[in-house]
This record gives structure tokens, sequence and C-alpha cells, in this order.
């Protein structure tokens, strides 16, 4: 999906007096509002093939339109500059404890979603704001919960690594490496026995990609021929380990053996979304499939990781340069005469500016109540006391 960016003719505008520019201002505007709601059919090719294990690869070939090319620009742009806010938040110590962020790793989320439905489930580890907001949640209940206030999605009790949003299939968030693995399958398992014909994503990182519990739950799935769907985001390095170093062998989509596996360019959103289609398709007939989004993140493991010991500077800008997902998105728009570079720069202040707007009323809202700290622990209406340090003096009876 390597296109060169097409100047276009329409950006620059010309002309002595001020109504023929405002009046090509105008024109521009127009064609450009007229692009987001465009859904004319465009085809276009995947970056790289897809690479299978024992079973057949998706088409290259994946159609969209204009319309979903600038929501693809939007949706991870706004992504981008939410991870890039948390890190300005963790470093003036608003944010506090583990903090893992995504940028770089936009078009697994966002091509993901493209295939799917809120129906269907999605299971993560820790690196989880943009999976949760592309579930639907918002920039205030993101900023909420990583500064531990009220209206975050946990209610500011579970932080960075615990977002959570059921009622659009996400179910965590989890801190325990690998551990969200068998909670999917157990997911898939609920599918299967509802027959609701839908799927669900387990998602882990190539550090956790030689967890026995994950070998554990494949072999179950496979067993029942469960809708789930292991995804490996491997972005090459396990907190500060290259792949190569923990791994004998990194082919992760072949880990599965006797289950099938793509290999995904996880750097190209239609790639991805074209595999989890792909992926959904299988899972539903067939049972497990394994998916290995080949990505990368710019940040370090978490805010504690500088990122750059284990690594070169020059690697990461080589992939900012040559594989960055919403660059290619840019490059498609601009070759598809869908917008201009201007009409794309204004976008991205909006987007700053509706991060600005959401972490300004986050600080807004309240701590947790103390009496928090007692919720969602014990089952409710069994009267459980809680006594104090002593344990003679009864200070509170639970809910």
């Amino acid at each position: 999906m390597a296109l060169s960016r097409l100047s276009s003719s329409s950006s620059s505008i010309s002309g002595s007096n001020l109504l023929k520019p405002l009046t090509s201002a105008l024109s521009l505007r127009r064609s450009f509002s007229a692009a987001a709601d465009d859904s004319t059919p465009i085809t276009i090719e995947t970056s790289l093939p897809f690479t299978s294990h024992v079973c057949d690869v998706p088409s290259r070939t994946v159609e969209t339109s204009p319309k979903e090319l600038m929501k693809f620009f939007r949706d991870m742009a706004l992504m981008r500059r939410m991870e890039i806010a948390a890190d300005s938040l963790y470093k003036s110590k608003l944010i506090r404890g583990f903090c893992h962020l995504y940028d770089g790793q936009e078009a697994v989320a966002i091509g993901m979603e493209a295939a799917i439905t809120k129906k269907d489930c999605i299971i993560t580890a820790y690196r989880d704001h943009c999976t949760f907001l592309g579930r639907g949640g918002t920039l205030l209940q993101v900023f909420s919960e990583l500064m531990g206030r009220q209206g975050g999605c946990s209610k500011g009790k579970g932080g960075s690594m615990h977002f959570y949003k059921k009622d659009s299939g996400f179910y965590g968030g989890h801190g325990i490496v690998g551990a969200q693995v068998p909670l999917g399958c157990g997911l898939a398992f609920a599918q299967k026995y509802s027959k609701d014909e839908t799927v669900t994503f387990a998602l882990y990182g190539d550090g956790a990609a030689n967890q026995g519990q994950l070998f554990e739950a494949l072999n179950i799935s496979a067993l029942w021929d469960l809708p789930a769907i292991l995804v490996c985001e491997n972005n090459h390095y396990g907190m500060g380990t290259a792949e190569w170093r923990a791994a004998k062998s990194p082919a992760y989509y072949k880990r599965g053996d006797y289950v099938p596996g793509l290999k995904v360019d996880g750097m190209d959103v239609f790639a991805v979304k074209q595999a989890c289609k792909f992926a959904k398709e299988h899972a539903l007939k067939n049972g497990p499939i394994i998916l290995e989004m080949d990505t990368y993140r710019y940040h370090g493991h978490s805010m504690s990781d500088p990122g750059s010991t284990y690594r070169t500077r020059d690697e990461i800008s080589g992939v900012r340069q040559e594989r960055d997902p919403i660059e290619r998105i840019r490059k498609l728009i601009f070759a598809h005469d869908i917008a201009t570079e201007k009409e794309l720069k204004d976008i991205e202040k909006e987007m700053r500016k509706e991060v600005d707007e959401a972490i300004a009323q986050a600080k807004e809202s309240p701590m947790p109540d103390p009496s928090e700290l007692f919720t969602n622990v014990y089952v409710k209406g069994y009267g459980v006391e809680s006594y104090g340090p002593d344990r003679k003096e009864v200070r509170a009876v639970l809910p």
C-alpha cells in the first residue's frame, strides 16, 4: 500500500481578488464534506500478502470508500493524540501507577472493529486504551479512569490496565500476562453455547506467547471448536526483550500446530480488516484460528521504560517513516483526491481540541468515595461486616 503522495492542484488557491480564493475554498470544503459521506466503492490492495498456516489466505483486494478512509484517519488520529496526551499527564504525575501506550499499533484496533460488530467480544492485556475507545468508549471515560476519577469506565478503581465496557463486548484490560486468553476462550464457549453466531478476539503480545495457559486454552478451544480468535499483537519486544531472544520460533501464527494461523501486516488497517473478517467466518464454521499482527509500538513497554536502551532511535524513526498506519491512510486519501493536506491537518487540530477538552472535564471529576473500597468485592445483600484493625469494632455493614 506504499503510495507516493500526490499533490492536489486544488490545495493551492490563487487569484488577485478576494472572491476567487473564497469561492475556491468553499468549493473545497463542500467536496471534503461530501467525501465524509461518500460510499462510492474504491478497490485497493493490502500492503503485503498474507502468510498462512494450514488454511487458505484471504484476498489482498479490499473494497473501501472515501467515507471509510476518512473515518479511519479520524479515528486513528484521535487515538494517537489520546496516547500522546496520556504520556504528558503521566509525566505531570496526574496519572500514577502502570501506564502502557498503544501509539503505532492503532491499525489493529481500528481494522478489527471495521470487520466485526459490538456483539462480538474483545478481551486484551494492559495496553487497552485504544481498544476501549474503538469499542465505543469516550475520551472522558478514558482520562477519568487514567487519573483515578469517578467518571472513569471502572469508576476510577481500575486505572490504565483495567478498562472495561461490557455493554459493547469489551471484557478488559488485564494486568496478568496471558491471563486474558483463557477468559477469552471462556467467552467463546458461552457464545457457542448460546448459538448467537458471534466470536471472541483474545489479544495478547509476543511477550505472552510462551505462556502455558495460552496453549491449554487453545487446546480445549480446538477440541470443542470454539469461535475463539487468538490475536498475537507482535510488536517485537516483550518489555525490553527482543522476540528472537525469547522465542525459539517467533512465527507465532504457526504456534497452534493443529490450529490454523495467518500472519498479517498489523500496520495496514485494511490488511487487519480483511484478516479479521476472514477469521470470524472461519471461527464460526471451524473453530479457533490464530492471527499474528506484525506491528510496532513507538513508546517503551510502559511509561517507566524509555524504549531506547534495547533498540535504536533509527529503528523507531524508520518504522515511523515507512510503515506508520496513519501515514498510509493519509497517502491513500491524497491518491484518491478525497481531501487536501490542510483539511487533514484541520482534522488533527480538531482531535487535539477534543482530547484537551476531555482532559479538562476529567480533572473536574471527583475522586472515588472511600466507601468504594468495599464495592465490587463481595456479593450484595449478605450483610458482610467490616471491622477495624483490632477486629473488635464493627465499622460498617456492607450492602
